[in-house]
Formats: C-alpha cells, sequence, structure tokens
C-alpha cells in the first residue's frame, strides 16, 4: 500500500478546518441563492427557484439600487481620503529619528482594534450631549454646534467614513512607508543636486515607484471599503433611513430582519462577484510586482 506523503498528513486537519468552516458554506449559500426560503415561516429550505432571486435583485428593488448608490458614496470617500491620509504620513514619517520610530509603533493601534468598538466608541463622541468630538467640532465650526450627527443623512456618511479612515489609515501608512523604503535614495539625492524642488522630487521621481504600491492600496481599501459591516452597524445601523445602508448591511437586513435567506444569498453572491474582480485585479499587480 502506497503512503501519503508526510505533509498531506500534516495539513490534513487544517484543510478539514478550511473546507468546513469556508468551502461549504460558500457552496451551501449558493445553492441557497437559487432556492425561496423564509425563515419566518419554514426551518427549511423551499423549492429551487432559478435565477428569480437575481432577477428581483437587479429589476424590482429599489432598495438594492439604492444600496449600491450609497456604497459607491462611501467606498468614493473612504478610498480616496485614506489613500491621502496614508500617503501623506507615510511622507512625513519617512524618516530616522526616535519621534518616529514611536510614531510607526503607534501607527497599527487604531488597527488591531475591532470595528465594532470602533464604531461604539464615534457613536459616544459624536453624541449631540455629552459627545467629546461633537462637542470639539461644535466649537471649531460654530455652525455645527448642536448638531445630531446620526440623525443627519449626510453627517452620518461623515461619520461612519470618518471611523473607517481612522481604523485602516494607519495600516496603509505602514505600507506606504515599506514602499518609500524600497525606492532608491540616490535618485532622489541626484535631483536635489541638480536643483529640483521638493515638489518635483516627488513628482517626476518618487510617485511614479511608489505608484504599484498605491494601486495594491486602492484595490485593498476598496475589498475593505465593500466589506465594510462592522462599524456601520454599531454606528448607524444603516440609517437615518437608508442613507448609509451599504450592501453590505443591506444584505444583513434581507437574511437577519427579513429572514428572506434566500434573497440574502442572492445579494451577498453579487457583492462576492464584485469581490472576486477586486481580487483578480490585486493578484495581477501582485504578481506583476514580483515578475
Amino acid at each position: 500500500m502506497r503512503r501519503l506523503p508526510v505533509h498531506w498528513i500534516l495539513l490534513g486537519p487544517t484543510l478539514l478546518f478550511v473546507a468546513g468552516m469556508a468551502l461549504f458554506p460558500l457552496g451551501y449559500s449558493l445553492i441557497l441563492s437559487f432556492r425561496e426560503w423564509k425563515l419566518a415561516k419554514s426551518n427549511t429550505a423551499g423549492g429551487f427557484v432559478g435565477v428569480q432571486n437575481y432577477v428581483n435583485l437587479l429589476t424590482d428593488d429599489p432598495e438594492f439600487f439604492d444600496a449600491i448608490r450609497v456604497t459607491g458614496i462611501f467606498i468614493t470617500a473612504d478610498v480616496l481620503i485614506t489613500l491621502a491620509v496614508a500617503l501623506g504620513a507615510a511622507l512625513l514619517l519617512h524618516r530616522t529619528g526616535r519621534l518616529n520610530s514611536l510614531a510607526r509603533t503607534l501607527l497599527i493601534l487604531p488597527f488591531v482594534m475591532s470595528p465594532a468598538l470602533i464604531g461604539i466608541s464615534f457613536k459616544f463622541f459624536l453624541n449631540a450631549e455629552y459627545g467629546v468630538l461633537a462637542h470639539a467640532i461644535g466649537v471649531i465650526f460654530p455652525a455645527m454646534k448642536d448638531s445630531v450627527w446620526l440623525a443627519d443623512p449626510t453627517l452620518s456618511m461623515v461619520a461612519i467614513v470618518t471611523s473607517d479612515v481612522w481604523h485602516w489609515a494607519p495600516y496603509m501608512t505602514l505600507v506606504m512607508l515599506g514602499g518609500l523604503a524600497s525606492i532608491p535614495t540616490e535618485t532622489q539625492e541626484a535631483a536635489r543636486i541638480d536643483g529640483a524642488s521638493s515638489w518635483a522630487v516627488f513628482r517626476d521621481i518618487t510617485w511614479p515607484q511608489l505608484l504599484p504600491v498605491v494601486s495594491v492600496v486602492l484595490v485593498l481599501k476598496t475589498v475593505f471599503a465593500l466589506k465594510a459591516f462592522d462599524t456601520i452597524y454599531t454606528l448607524t445601523t444603516g440609517g437615518p433611513g437608508n442613507a448609509t445602508k451599504t450592501l453590505a448591511y443591506f444584505v444583513y437586513e434581507q437574511g437577519f430582519s427579513y429572514y428572506d435567506m434566500g434573497y440574502a444569498a442572492a445579494a451577498a453572491y453579487l457583492l462576492t462577484a464584485v469581490l472576486l474582480v477586486l481580487a483578480g485585479f490585486y493578484l495581477r499587480l501582485v504578481f506583476a510586482k514580483t515578475r
């Protein structure tokens, strides 16, 4: 009898765990997306309805399209602001010194915090009666004094974007710092000797060499923004109204508020299709960079 290689024996428990915790739920939810299942009426899945759940989503559900619009606004603001903050912070911290080393160490703290905890914290900070952040903003901008942040559609969107940027910008800054460290200093020093300004050095030398890293950060942050749920759930619960109801929250609401499991699975797979496309872009960027 042929013996199994040792590495397969050692990998066996891990592969079984991945199959049970990831592959099986993915396959089951895909099958579920083609079935009708109202959990409030029955604890077992109903019959197959083909692509009807997908057709209803794409042709007869204004809330789904509104969630797409909200997601687009959230992703655009979140990704661009995170990218700008991370790039600016990386350029400031790309120097030697004890203070910069300490700042780099502290940067990881917001990232390791739970997104749910961040949402709860910002909910207290922006409370109209006792919120420290809401009071500080009211002092700096008197026109915003006594503003009820989480009851205003625009301000609630600003709140979830701000909380997500605060969570992810430090991590992206560290990624940017890694990219800056890989750029040869000789070209920058030669340009300065030739009389180039700091802006010219950044525009003509640093930015072109940093662009692959920026592209990776852009794709990664877009994926993370599409999946954002914890902060939205704890901070705004998709409100006021549907002002902050993203696609991820829409999927949750269909499944665990309306108990329409088949419909929720179909919406989740439409979101997954977008994530797979972005994952493909990410892999192409990574493999292109390693060649």
